[in-house]
């Protein structure tokens, strides 16, 4: 069952950033339901009110993150900028949105796709939003004049696995999202570069 209204808005936003802060400090399994409630300040009703179980606010936690990084990475991104150039806008907004959450970036990563149908129905979700916005971001004047092809998903996907894994390995190992920015971007731009 899921409350509406702004009572139940502030008690979702309450629940996710709770089930965020516990990603943070202890991992998505490690995480319960009490530890997400103790830290919203409310009750186990109040949980399932909004949430089925602790996947169903996990995901809705996810799906709002992504959502924002989409927006983000969008938003970065100056469609009339050398093709270069959009390039590594894209990839730093990208890398600067998991920076500031890593733990989470990791959980979805590493977490995710080992939770079940329902998880990995989200997770390619998800991963197709990326799709689309790496498609559109793909099909300006400016990359075509450069005789940039069109990204397909095939090739999307690629990329953003690429990126994934590696920003997984750099938070495991404990390292900053930053540095990767540059080998990266020069990446991404060799996979999307003119082809002959």
């Amino acid at each position: 069952m899921t409350t509406t209204g702004a009572t139940g808005a502030g008690f979702r936003s309450r629940l996710l950033r709770a089930l965020a802060e516990g990603i943070a400090e202890d991992g998505y399994r490690r995480t319960t339901v009490a530890d997400v409630v103790r830290r919203a300040r409310t009750s186990r009703r109040t949980f399932y009110e909004h949430f089925a179980d602790k996947e169903a606010c996990y995901a809705r936690l996810l799906a709002e993150a992504n959502q924002r990084i989409i927006v983000r990475i969008t938003e970065a991104v100056d469609p009339r900028a050398p093709w270069e150039e959009q390039v590594r806008q894209a990839v730093g907004a990208w890398l600067d949105a998991a920076g500031a959450t890593p733990e989470l970036t990791l959980s979805w990563i590493r977490d995710l796709p080992s939770l079940g149908a329902a998880a990995r129905a989200l997770e390619r979700e998800v991963t197709d939003h990326f799709v689309v916005m790496v498609q559109r971001l793909c099909d300006t004047e400016e990359l075509r004049a450069a005789g940039l092809r069109p990204v397909d998903k095939q090739w999307a996907t690629i990329l953003i696995g690429g990126l994934r894994e590696l920003m997984a390995t750099a938070v495991e190992e404990g390292r900053g999202l930053e540095a990767l920015a540059e080998p990266a971007a020069e990446a991404v731009i060799a996979l999307l570069g003119p082809r002959r």
